[in-house]
């Protein structure tokens, strides 16, 4: 099958591998018709998250057709449409129980020591092959996929496998309630999402953060008011725009990935801390290899951070869910600990979040379509990564289509283009585009 592998530090590629088999009594074999491409999985080419295995497939995010199941999967049957959660979990250990799935204890091959386990990651999350493939093998499938009703599109539902989850459990996090005033670092795909979560969650005003016109427009359409921090202060327009106060609720969508603004008042006072950054970056990404302007790791990788603890008001909480991944070893704590902060962070509980997510979307009080910028076909998927990773104008989020087969095309799930809560962004495309990328 055809299937996006990693090669090393700043080589990916599309090759044909092995189809996956039924290993464990509560495997399925899904048969991939959506997946996309996400911001962690840059983590992996940019050298921000060692630990690869070389020739594992990528990928976190997909929707697909289940083609068998292992006796111990009592729920599945082949032909059901289905939703892949980005992590993994067994379902009846105390974690699961309690709604902890990123926390599992029997998921992660290295015990219950192990960290969260999710697709297409390296050793330590699992080591279990990723969802840009034509198939892919799922663990505790009876746990682990969510069925769709056909009123949910493709488009819709590969939104609910990792990036709507992750937003919302960052809503979560930062604890936001009625009338909150809500900062949002970052407006990639995560944090384009975290507008329309928070709002559902209760938020009064939210303030997004970035240095990207055409991301900072996208908030826009979403009625966000938006800072660019390659034009102003980020934390000093923050603290204006709420009186001198800061906001109540700030959630990171950034990450170790941080990069320092180009120009602007921002960047003179970045520059003060640039031999803080070049150590935090040796240290976040020992092994390096870029080409040209791709495949480059964040200069400023506690930057998001900084900008979290400076700009939410004294007693306020953050909700961190942008990745810093275990050889991140700084954080301001001194100035959160003196301004009394409620810190909180780790990996998205899919599991706990997705069916929620997919009952809201198919009564119409959500549509994530909009935020899928760019489609394409796993053929393209390399040239799809590197205009993603170099944050190109219009690749916000990217799609790849696998297989018509039993897909539900963008557009025709009963519920698309409706509710409130619908992130904005360009249309989603018609059946006839849906395996082709746009020209370079």
């Amino acid at each position: 099958m055809k299937a996006v592998v990693w090669r090393g530090i700043g080589n990916i590629g599309v090759e044909d591998v092995p189809e996956p088999t039924i290993k464990d009594p509560h495997d399925a074999i899904v048969r991939i018709t959506t997946s996309a491409i996400c911001g962690t999985d840059l983590h992996f080419v940019r050298g921000t998250m060692p630990g690869m295995q070389e020739g594992r497939v990528l990928g976190h995010e997909a929707v697909g057709v289940v083609e068998e199941v292992g006796p111990g999967v009592r729920n599945l049957r082949p032909g059901d449409r289905v939703v892949v959660p980005s992590t993994v979990a067994c379902g009846v250990c105390s974690y699961c129980r309690a709604g902890y799935y990123a926390q599992c204890d029997n998921a992660n091959p290295g015990g219950r020591l192990g960290g969260t386990v999710f697709f297409g990651g390296p050793e330590a999350a699992g080591g279990l092959d990723g969802l840009q493939a034509e198939y892919a093998r799922v663990p505790f499938a009876h746990v682990g996929l969510v069925p769709l009703p056909d009123t949910v599109d493709d488009t819709q539902a590969v939104l609910l496998s990792d990036i709507y989850p992750t937003a919302w459990f960052g809503a979560k996090l930062a604890g936001i309630g009625d009338g909150d005033t809500v900062a949002i670092v970052g407006a990639g795909p995560v944090g384009q999402a975290a507008i329309a979560c928070a709002r559902l969650q209760g938020a009064g005003r939210i303030i997004v953060v970035d240095g990207i016109d055409d991301r900072l427009g996208m908030a826009r359409g979403q009625h966000a008011e938006t800072v660019d921090f390659n034009a102003e202060d980020p934390v000093e327009v923050v603290r204006e725009l709420t009186g001198g106060i800061g906001v109540d609720r700030v959630i990171d969508a950034v990450g170790v990935d941080a990069q320092k603004p180009s120009h602007g008042p921002a960047s003179d006072a970045a520059g003060e801390h640039a031999e803080e950054f070049r150590h935090e970056r040796a240290e976040a990404a020992p092994e390096q290899n870029p080409d040209g302007k791709t495949w480059v790791p964040g200069d400023a990788p506690t930057l998001a951070a900084r900008w979290a603890v400076q700009m939410v008001a004294k007693a306020g909480t953050i909700g961190t869910v942008g990745v810093y991944p275990p050889q991140v070893q700084h954080y301001p704590f001194g100035e959160a600990f003196m301004k009394n902060l409620t810190l909180r962070m780790g990996n998205c509980n899919h599991r706990r979040y997705v069916p929620h997510l997919v009952s809201l979307v198919a009564s119409g009080s959500l549509d994530p379509t909009p935020l899928v910028t760019r489609w394409g076909d796993v053929e393209n998927a390399v040239e799809a990564y590197r205009r993603f990773d170099r944050r190109e104008a219009g690749w916000t989020k990217v799609v790849l289509g696998l297989s018509d087969d039993g897909a539900v095309t963008s557009g025709l799930g009963e519920a698309a283009g409706t509710g409130t809560a619908t992130t904005a962004g360009s249309p989603g495309p018609a059946a006839a585009e849906t395996t082709q990328v746009a020209e370079k």
